[in-house]
């Protein structure tokens, strides 16, 4: 849905400012929602929310569907129009309200699977992921050309409908041996409160003492809102520089193709697993893929770009899967939620602030500087010159920037205390 009302908003208005405001009211929401989303799944069933998160999602798109159809012809065109506000707003609250299913699902992997599996598990549903993402953004297109938002709004609606009653029909089992917390956490103690209402409060004060209380597990998540916070820039500057280099037809098909190896990289990771040493695994595989960024702007190429984000794509699973088998391992079962909300959010600010900071520098900075300024009469004869690579620059400086924080965590204290409370010595 997020993907149909971007492209919607900007046929539309033709406002690069509208989308840009959508897209930051999705990543600002996501930040901001992310802690009370895992309290809400820890206080309560995981399967319940779950279906509370598709029932709420069901009701704001049929609530948008109904201003769709009401809006007087043309008033979607204005980038002011409160009709169009009023319909992205609801369905940008459908959408938020579907990250609860994103936070309990891994929690239902730590009860569900068994500690050896886990991984594996954790590889489905990234492959899982990657499938909804190339289906989400390749149908979205299709459908918002062809009919509006209504192509879109309409099977969404008999989607959820069906999510609802497959939800009710498959049982859950919620509590296991398996879902107990960790025998070797140590975490203090502390005093919480016991009312009902206190129990359903957000209690950002103790989601930090987990956190706190696990060797590491803060310098983690700290870690991965830095790779988010670099990761920010591809969010800003590769559909242009993709558009330097071929067609928009082009490299629309070529991003789906490229999508492609997201999906992969779940299904090898369902199929070998993540070894013994997922802490050590997360940060190598960051390592690669920082060197990924810093090789591919080297030249303009279409072929190497492709090469190296076909590699970034298969190695992104494994980031993401080595992440939630520590945390499912280290962390608390009846605190999970909470945890993952709390990484969520912390993680998922990161990347809009780099979006918007890195946009305009590298448009009066970067682009300048390649074009005719002093980088182009240096390095332009070897690197070339012109506002493409101006952001391959970009691209280059963040791989370095990178490999050297990687580099640096690699060999850093917090890595070696989380790894041995991994491993349970």
């Amino acid at each position: 849905m997020w993907f149909a009302i971007t492209f919607y908003t900007y046929l539309e208005t033709r406002s690069v400012f509208a989308t840009g405001v959508v897209g930051g009211i999705f990543l600002v929401f996501t930040a901001l929602t992310g802690i009370w989303f895992g309290s809400l799944v820890d206080h309560h069933g995981k399967k319940t929310m779950m279906q509370v998160s598709t029932v709420t999602s069901l009701v704001f798109y049929a609530v948008a569907l109904v201003v769709y159809q009401l809006a007087p012809e043309g008033a979607f065109k204005d980038p002011a129009s409160g009709w169009l506000w009023s319909m992205i707003m609801l369905l940008m609250v459908g959408v938020i309200a579907g990250n609860i299913r994103g936070i309990a699902l891994p929690t239902l992997v730590t009860v569900l699977i068994d500690e050896a599996g886990r991984d594996k598990a954790n590889g489905l549903v990234g492959t899982t992921s990657g499938v909804t993402f190339l289906v989400t953004s390749a149908i979205s297109g299709i459908l918002v050309g062809f009919g509006g938002m209504l192509w879109v709004l309409a099977p969404a609606l008999v989607v959820l409908a069906g999510a609802i009653v497959h939800l009710a029909v498959v049982p859950v089992r919620e509590t296991a041996a398996a879902a107990a917390p960790a025998p070797e956490l140590e975490i203090q103690p502390t005093r919480e409160p016991t009312t009902e209402p206190a129990k359903r409060r957000v209690d950002l004060r103790g989601t930090m003492r987990v956190v706190s209380g696990v060797p590491g597990l803060t310098a983690l998540i700290v870690f991965s809102a830095f790779n988010n916070l670099l990761g920010g820039v591809f969010m800003a500057l590769m559909d242009a520089y993709g558009l330097s280099l071929v067609s928009v037809q082009t490299w629309g098909l070529l991003w789906a193709a490229i999508s492609t190896a997201f999906i992969i990289g779940g299904l090898l990771i369902a199929r070998t697993g993540l070894g013994r040493n997922p802490v050590g695994l997360l940060l190598a595989i960051n390592l690669v893929l920082w060197t990924v960024t810093l090789l591919f702007p080297l030249r303009s190429s279409i072929a190497l770009l492709t090469v190296g984000m076909f590699v970034y794509m298969i190695l992104v699973p494994y980031a993401e899967a080595s992440e939630q088998t520590i945390l499912q391992k280290v962390v608390p079962y009846e605190r999970q939620g909470r945890v993952f909300g709390f990484a969520q959010s912390v993680e998922q600010s990161a990347s809009p602030l780099t979006a918007f900071l890195i946009s305009p520098v590298a448009q009066y900075v970067f682009i300048p500087f390649m074009t005719d300024g002093f980088g182009a009469r240096t390095i332009g004869g070897w690197f070339g010159t012109g506002a493409d690579r101006g952001l391959a620059l970009v691209f280059v400086l963040t791989g370095i920037i990178g490999i050297i924080a990687t580099a640096l965590a690699l060999r850093s204290g917090p890595y070696r205390r989380l790894r041995h409370r991994y491993a349970g010595e």
